[in-house]
Order: structure tokens, then sequence, then C-alpha cells
């Protein structure tokens, strides 16, 4: 399911938008909008990763013995 999320932007922004979305080959501004969610959040995760390796690496990470133990 979809829905909608309206933002307000100053125009400069929206015409940045527009433009990098048709020259980025993107159907949409929509479209443009997910990628760049979808890139973030790629780099939340990768930012989460690294700090899980700094403390597995520390010794302070969490041995999992099973799947109940990720809760």
């Amino acid at each position: 399911m979809r829905n909608i999320v309206n933002i307000s932007l100053p125009d400069s922004m929206v015409k940045t938008i527009k433009k990098d979305a048709k020259n980025g080959g993107f159907v949409s501004t929509s479209e443009f909008i997910r990628h760049l969610i979808r890139l973030w959040n790629t780099k939340q995760l990768g930012n989460e990763l690294k700090n899980d390796r700094k403390l597995f690496e520390a010794g302070e990470g969490l041995e999992l013995k099973s799947l109940k133990d990720l809760r």
C-alpha cells in the first residue's frame, strides 16, 4: 500500500529535483525521492554495521545462540 506525503520545499529545490529526476532517468519526482530515501537507508544501515563491528571487535558484541536471541 502506498501513502501520500506532502512536503513543502522552496522553489529552487523543486526546480533542482525536477531537473535531476529527468536527467537521472527517473519517471517521476516521486521515484527520484524514493531513490534518495533508499540511499539514505543504505547509509544508515552501513553506519549501524560499522558500529556493530566496533562493538564486536571490542568484545562487546551479542552472541546469538538461536533466532530467539534476536528479540
